[in-house]
């Protein structure tokens, strides 16, 4: 399960920084670049044969290439080999902009030594390494005929043997849906669609059964049936079938498409009918709808995770209900149902534990199948367990049903960019309130989201955002008179499983991890209590301060809480384009004196404690935002505003 994890996160990751670095070529193109003989065409090279490796990871992950574990060695590879050719387009896209700061060089080299230093032929010498590099690699792609045309791993969807409980907090909502169920005052007779819309896993089916199975509501409506949908998708004929074998059991069915609507249609245009469409699609919703009679007082329960496709099927006289998730005390009556009294402890010790699954009901359930093995429930466990859990998640089989739908939220986004767009937001803490504004801006500072002419790049990062909402994966907080969310949070067990996905691909990690020079995207969190550590199962031991001679390559840091001696650390992320320090609280103005030698630095957040920007800070070239509403900052020096392209 763990290496599954990986190579789907990989995958992303590989995708999204491709079309990076391809967009990095082109900047390098775009300005005639002649830094050696061959440049454009030992860039032009690396450009197309980046599209091509995207290809072929993409088709490895939908399932159209090799599935064995020597195609996931290669992707990693690709990977590794992706970040080094970006990391070298980085510098030399610095030179070509003719910004190298001449002060970083000693003050005592001659002009000639200084030339040589930033020149040509060294970069020259590293793109020759990386083509090596790259035909080598696809030379291993061909020996062990990677992507060629090998049988799919046998795959087993049964999932363990876990406890099976009595629903908790279902009572209100069941009587709520079973009220939108009357009659509609003025329109008794109209097709009524209810909705039921939230996260995956969040117990849509199960409000929906609940509603179904009701004596009243099976009094009420003599024709019934039940289709789960999303075991048919894109089988339009399939879906046919299946609601008239419920509707007609026991009876042959015959026919194409038209001749399966025709019968469903009459059969129901007599009756008052309730039908169940569970986790319906967007084209199967377009295509069968037109097959129910409207006016025979029946109604239809669709269950989604998609917001816009719940209004679609509702619009008109129809509701969309939205899913709740449970409150601490639902959380913890099913946490007991799941034990059943045989862990001594819960009842006092069980905060934790249902504050890190964060009222979903399918995490509760896999956790209290998980802690049946545990004869006391102590304090100390509860918060290790806690700490540990998406280790736990990726590796403990109890947990696979619930890492199933999770990964399958996670792999039905279209796109690489998008995947890695919703992996990046494991830098913030799980519980966090995020700006979705800055969310949007760190994004595209990051390069995760490209211009598709012409479309811009701001309005697919909007875009991107706007889809997360609608899937429920981001959660809204607020949202400004126009309707517009301004702040969200992730789903607290789909962070979780998100961090550990990232993680296991060198994408994020804490600041605190020995390994942390080979991650993109660096977080610290609370440095003084080194939960960071602790919590992803990684380390045994808190990281000493960083060596005078180490060098990052990320891209980003976000440091929340104390930062400690990581301030130190600051200048040593050469290759920075994001450095959020908003919710840091031990930062001075002193720490920031060192700021304007990261060249490459996009977005700049700083905190309450900052009351100035250092000196040299005109040397960030690149800077385009720069978010100072928590400061005591009350002017700006010219020199800052005339920044060639910052926009705020």
């Amino acid at each position: 399960m763990a290496a599954t994890l990986a190579s789907t996160a990989v995958g992303a990751v590989l995708g999204a920084v491709t079309k990076n670095v391809v967009a990095q070529a082109f900047k390098l193109l775009e300005k005639r670049c002649e830094l050696w003989k061959d440049f454009p065409n030992d860039v032009d090279f690396i450009k197309r044969e980046l599209l091509m490796i995207a290809g072929a990871e993409e088709d490895q992950l939908s399932g159209k290439g090799d599935p064995r574990a020597v195609s996931s060695i290669s992707m990693e590879e690709m990977r590794d080999l992706a970040h080094d050719i970006e990391d070298c387009l980085d510098r030399i896209l610095r030179y070509a902009e003719g910004k190298m700061d001449p002060l970083s060089l000693s003050s005592s080299s001659s002009l000639i030594q200084r030339f040589i230093a930033v020149s040509g032929p060294p970069y020259a010498t590293e793109i020759k390494k990386l083509k090596e590099r790259l035909k080598a690699a696809h030379q291993r792609k061909h020996d062990y005929n990677i992507n060629g045309s090998q049988p799919a791993a046998a795959t087993s969807s049964a999932f363990p043997v876990i406890t099976e409980v009595k629903p908790v907090g279902i009572e209100k909502p069941k009587r709520e849906i079973i009220e939108l169920l009357e009659d509609i005052e003025g329109r008794p007779e109209h097709l009524k669609v209810i909705s039921i819309v939230g996260f995956a896993g969040s117990g849509k089916p199960t409000l929906a059964k609940a509603v179904y199975q009701d004596p009243d509501v099976v009094r009420r409506f003599p024709c019934r049936a039940w289709v789960l949908a999303s075991e048919l998708s894109g089988d339009i004929k399939g879906l046919l079938t299946a609601l008239l074998e419920k509707l007609r059991p026991g009876e042959p069915v015959r026919g194409d498409q038209q001749q399966l609507r025709n019968d469903i249609a009459e059969l129901l245009n007599t009756t008052r009918y309730l039908i169940v469409l569970d986790g319906i699609g967007e084209q199967q919703w377009y295509c069968i709808k037109s097959t129910f009679p409207v006016k025979t007082r029946s109604r239809i329960i669709v269950t989604t995770t998609a917001q816009a496709l719940a209004k679609v099927c509702s619009h008109g006289n129809g509701h969309v209900y939205h899913m709740a998730t449970l409150d601490a005390k639902h959380s913890t009556n099913l946490l007991e149902a799941v034990l059943k009294g045989h862990s001594p402890g819960l009842e006092q010790n069980s905060a934790s534990l249902v504050k890190k699954c964060d009222g979903h009901p399918l995490a509760l359930v896999s956790v209290g199948n998980f802690l049946l093995r545990e004869n006391v429930l102590t304090k100390r466990f509860c918060e290790q367990f806690c700490h540990n859990l998406g280790y736990h998640m990726a590796n403990m089989n109890v947990f696979s049903k619930l890492q199933q739908v999770l990964l399958t939220n996670y792999s039905s986004l279209p796109g690489h960019p998008l995947k890695t767009c919703l992996l990046y937001i494991c830098v913030f803490p799980n519980g966090r309130t995020i700006s979705s504004s800055s969310l949007i801006r760190r994004w595209l500072a990051e390069g995760y989201v490209q211009r598709q002419h012409p479309r811009s790049a701001l309005l697919i990062a909007d875009e991107n955002f706007k889809e997360l909402i609608d899937r429920n994966i981001l959660r809204q907080i607020d949202s400004s008179y126009s309707a517009k969310v301004k702040t969200c949070r992730a789903q607290g067990i789909m962070h979780e499983f998100m961090l550990q996905m990232a993680m296991s691909a060198k994408f994020i990690t804490s600041l605190d991890d020995p390994e942390r020079s080979s991650y993109r995207h660096l977080f610290l969190e609370n440095h003084s209590s080194s939960k960071a550590l602790d919590m992803k199962h990684c380390h045994k031991s808190k990281a000493s301060a960083s060596s005078s001679t180490e060098k990052f390559r990320a891209r980003s840091l976000t440091i929340c809480g104390s930062a400690g001696k990581a301030v130190a650390d600051l200048t040593k992320c050469e290759l920075l384009r994001v450095l959020d320090l908003e919710e840091c609280n031990d930062l001075e103005d002193d720490h920031m004196s060192g700021l304007h030698k990261l060249w490459h630095l996009k977005y700049l957040s700083l905190g309450a404690t900052i009351s100035r920007l250092p000196r040299k800070f005109e040397k960030l070239h690149c800077l385009e935002t720069l978010d100072l509403r928590k400061t005591k900052i009350e002017t700006l020096p010219l020199e800052v505003v005339k920044l060639p392209h910052l926009t705020c």
